[in-house]
């Protein structure tokens, strides 16, 4: 009698293995499927993207002199803020110099569309300021990243200095009490 209980018991369990088993070799299949769907979507999707701006690269002339000179000056900003990452105070006006910038490039928009042919050989400055947020806003926002990110690493190191005189500190507390 136990062994037909084992029997059962043991069919039964086979049975349960079985269909998980089965359920989840479905899953899979469709786990499969619908990454290859997203994935040849996603390459197929990106393909718009790149010929616009292969076609924004392309439309741009990048030897007029004021071009190179913000080009130069994004380098040296980039190069300051490289240089200066241990200056945590000289790092924070530097920040809020990029976000002033980013937060004027509307008004600088305005401002070069309707003066654009003192200085530009075309008209870079649409009203959306698609030129203005690439060229200009983008680099300064890179910048800005980059000296958040080193903001938190630099905390992070604090932290932990703080954390290990702290228990450089109790140790020592309890050394005292035991003498």
């Amino acid at each position: 009698m136990a062994e037909e209980a084992a029997a059962a018991g043991s069919s039964v369990v086979g049975r349960a293995v079985e269909e998980v088993r089965s359920a989840l070799n479905e899953h899979a299949d469709v786990v499969a499927e619908l990454f290859g769907r997203v994935s040849s979507e996603l390459r197929t999707g990106f393909a718009p993207a790149v010929d616009s701006f292969i076609g924004f690269f392309h439309a741009v002339d990048w030897k007029e002199p004021w071009l190179i000179s913000m080009l130069t000056f994004h380098a040296i900003l980039l190069l300051v803020t490289i240089i200066s990452r241990r200056n945590v105070n000289f790092q924070l006006i530097l920040s809020a110099l990029t976000f002033s910038g980013v937060f004027l490039a509307e008004r600088i928009n305005t401002f070069l569309g309707q003066n654009w042919k003192s200085f530009s050989s075309q008209n870079y400055f649409d009203s959306q300021g698609l030129f203005i947020s690439v060229v200009w806003s983008g680099p300064l926002l890179l910048i800005t990243i980059l000296i958040l990110v080193n903001t938190l690493v630099t905390l992070c190191m604090l932290i932990v200095r703080w954390k290990r005189a702290e228990l450089r500190h109790r140790a020592r507390q309890a050394r005292n009490k035991q003498d």
